[in-house]
């Protein structure tokens, strides 16, 4: 695989100084907290930065849209940039690992895995090159699994520094580039694979058919974890991308972002029974990604946008959480919707494109977000359902 970028740019990356909890915003929210419109959102304006004022609480930018999520929302804590760097390009895959107590996460574009610790907030480069990682996670023996679009394959990190390939091929054909995967209590792996790293030099290596389904038919696939055979489970969707388990392992959630390349694709989140630990059936729409908001600050007009989700998490309650973008300010950050229904029940705004979440910390209830050129924090009175 050719590297992207040289070492001096690594260095770079990896000396930026992380953003402790110095937050603030320039200027105050002029709207009530359940707005979610322009009026209601300074996300685009917010300052980050080492000189920055600090945040008045409760948080104008963690918002409650329905009373179901005020019992997650906590009134004194702040959204935190825990970490920044001019020359980070596209932060994703954040995974949390309970014993290290470090979070690590891919920047694509630079070939690199980055790690944050816990103790003391330094920042280092974890891993390059790095395959052009996106998606990252931990089985249940402490071992990291990622998702290369790079290499178009499924790999994992053993106790001595060897890699281990579980998947790079499904029925003699290659993937076209693994994006995102989850671990189930079993050992299973199960990783969505739509092709995203094969569309373009920048995130991976291009395929030279210029073919949406680079290789194959985007799909779902399954890792047995004792076998190592791999399964599709479903190519029922456009493009899958983030996605996890409810809380019992019995649902798996898979958010779709078909419409990046196909025009007839819903942007939402769809949601399948699981059948014996095995197999999928039932699939349907669990919560679609329009989102209704005011235009400005005293316009009584409101307009429906729809963006993306793409990573997304569930907590121990089986909301998901789900990072969403391409729309703007009052829209991109973190969506939570609530099980039953996939009602949106709260917003978390940022003032860049998140592209992935997960849940961590020492009680594992800080939910990490990472978002283009940043990676952002904030505790929430919830715990994540799964281990990394």
């Amino acid at each position: 695989m050719t590297e992207q970028n040289s070492l001096p740019i690594v260095s770079q990356i990896a000396s930026v100084e992380p953003i402790s909890t110095r937050l603030a915003r320039r200027s105050f929210l002029a709207a009530s907290l359940g707005a979610v419109g322009l009026a209601a959102s300074t996300a685009l304006g917010r300052d980050y930065g080492p000189n920055a004022q600090p945040v008045r609480y409760p948080d104008p930018d963690i918002v409650t849209l329905d009373p179901r999520f005020k019992k997650y929302a906590l009134g004194n804590t702040p959204i935190q940039r825990i970490y920044h760097s001019p020359h980070m390009l596209w932060a994703e895959g954040p995974a949390w690992n309970g014993v290290g107590r470090y979070l690590m996460w891919s920047d694509i574009p630079n070939n690199v895995q980055m790690r944050w610790l816990e103790e003391d907030g330094h920042v280092t480069t974890f891993r390059h090159p790095a395959g052009n990682s996106n998606g990252n996670t931990f089985d249940y023996q402490g071992r990291q699994i990622s998702f290369e679009h790079g290499n178009r394959r499924v790999v994992r990190y053993e106790y001595d520094g060897s890699i281990t390939v579980l998947a790079d091929k499904f029925e003699g054909k290659p993937l076209n580039a693994p994006n995102d995967g989850a671990v189930h209590p079993n050992g299973d792996i199960w990783f969505t694979d739509p092709g995203y790293g094969s569309l373009m030099n920048y995130e991976g290596e291009k395929a030279p058919n210029n073919s949406k389904q680079p290789y194959q038919k985007e799909a779902i696939y399954r890792i047995d974890g004792k076998t190592l055979k791999i399964e599709k489970v479903t190519e029922d969707i456009f493009k899958p991308n983030g996605l996890c388990f409810s809380p019992d392992y019995k649902k798996l959630y898979v958010a779709d972002t078909g419409a990046s390349h196909y025009e007839e694709a819903p942007k939402h989140i769809k949601v399948w029974d699981i059948v014996d630990e095995k197999k999928l059936a039932n699939g349907r729409e669990f919560a679609s990604m329009k989102l209704k908001r005011e235009t400005g600050p005293g316009v009584s007009t409101s307009v429906i946008d729809a963006g993306l989700a793409d990573g997304i998490r569930c907590d121990i309650d089986g909301n998901i959480w789900a990072s969403a973008g391409w729309v703007g300010a009052g829209y991109d950050g973190v969506h939570v919707f609530e099980p039953n229904e996939g009602v949106r029940i709260g917003q978390i705004r940022l003032p860049e494109i998140c592209s992935n979440v997960c849940f961590g910390g020492t009680k594992r209830n800080r939910l990490f977000m990472t978002a283009s050129t940043s990676v952002y924090a904030v505790y929430v009175e919830t715990r994540g359902a799964h281990i990394a």
